[in-house]
């Protein structure tokens, strides 16, 4: 049998263990290293770089990471599918899997995600990537105002930097538990959104709505709508793994368990479709959309108790107050108060930070539930 430290059990079985998850983790980093460094070399050489801007060495790491960023999380998940086997169809098989994966017992499997999923989270962790790189490289710009980057250690680099974003991403897919997805959605939203507020070409877009980030035909509008869309994604991803470790003991348990998850379903869906029509061009369908979305999100937060009574008392006070605050934003914008932009900004806000909240307090019920039944 070959011990899970050598190379040759790494490569056979390459997320069986933390250990050999981490080598295999920095197998691929150095994967990254090797092709990137010399690739860095031909396309730097005999020249020298900024440090950020058009044709910089932070263009260059931004757009390779985002490659590098997606390929390395379908390579992880490519490998536990491998070892699980692809998702099973019955509901109650892939119920106990993510049960298992948000309470994270000893073997406990990573969550089973479709291609689907697959699709929307490496493009999530490509954007994040890009998004990320290009933010340092700004910082260290302003901080070594007019240095140059010579060939060799640019191109060393943009090497070590591709290999970092493998390493983490790959490390992402494999250990892709309830909790994580959270962190990916908060982050992917704020580094989307800030982007699209910071590259638009109108400085005074906030004095009609947010949604005038994805009116103009510059990146700002295509970053925004694009954060919309996988967003709106990563939300149904939210909404199977959120319920599918929930008590069920009832059949009414398990229709209020399904309304629930249809209802986050149906939010995701609604939130694509605010960056597929923008409200430019489909002004009726947007508003409809948009609006569909806080109806939804209410429905289910008044809901709660009768939907899932197994969730904490305290987060559902919470999810009370949440929309208790966004009908007064409705208030102070229909008196002139608050303008659109503050209200669509802060009920935004609190609506994904109670769908986060959400993921990370059915993770505790279903942990509470394994806890038990073995005891």
């Amino acid at each position: 049998m070959s011990q899970p430290s050598s190379i040759v059990g790494i490569l056979r079985e390459p997320t069986r263990t933390t250990e050999s998850t981490e080598s295999s983790a920095l197998i691929v980093g150095a994967i990254a290293f090797v092709v990137a460094a010399p690739l860095g070399l031909l396309l730097f050489w005999g020249r020298d770089l900024a440090i950020s801007g058009p044709d910089s060495l932070g263009m260059f790491i931004a757009l390779g990471s985002a490659l590098v960023a997606l390929l390395a999380f379908v390579a992880g998940r490519l490998l536990l599918r491998r070892r699980f086997g692809p998702a099973p169809d019955d509901p109650d098989v892939e119920d106990a899997a993510a049960t298992r994966s948000a309470t994270g017992p000893r073997g406990a499997e990573a969550p089973r995600l479709h291609w689907f999923d697959v699709v929307a989270l490496s493009v999530a962790h490509g954007v994040i990537a890009m998004l990320g790189w290009v933010a340092l490289a700004d910082v260290l710009d302003e901080s070594f105002v007019d240095a140059p980057v010579y060939a060799l250690p640019a191109a060393l680099l943009f090497g070590v930097a591709l290999a970092l974003t493998a390493y983490v991403c790959f490390l992402s897919a494999v250990r892709m538990t309830p909790m994580l997805l959270s962190i990916v959605l908060a982050v992917f939203l704020v580094f989307g959104v800030l982007t699209a507020m910071l590259s638009s070409t109108d400085p005074h877009w906030w004095q009609m709505n947010l949604s005038a980030l994805g009116m103009t035909d510059d990146v700002s509008a295509l970053a925004f709508n694009l954060t919309l869309v996988v967003a709106g994604a990563i939300v149904t991803i939210v909404a199977r793994y959120a319920t599918a470790g929930l008590p069920v003991t009832t059949e009414k348990d398990r229709r209020g368990r399904d309304f629930v998850r249809y209802g986050l379903v149906l939010i995701g869906i609604l939130l694509a479709c605010v960056g597929i029509f923008p409200v430019d061009e489909f002004f009726l369908l947007h508003n409809t959309v948009a609006s569909g979305m806080a109806v939804v999100y209410a429905v289910i937060v008044i809901g709660l108790p009768r939907f899932l009574p197994s969730m904490p008392r305290v987060f559902v006070i919470l999810g009370w107050v949440y929309v208790g605050v966004i009908v007064v934003l409705g208030v102070f914008f229909a008196t002139g108060y608050y303008n659109l932009t503050a209200v669509e900004l802060v009920a935004g806000l609190l609506i994904f930070s109670w769908i986060i909240l959400f993921l990370r307090n059915s993770g505790s019920v279903g942990a509470r539930r394994v806890v038990a039944v073995t005891a």
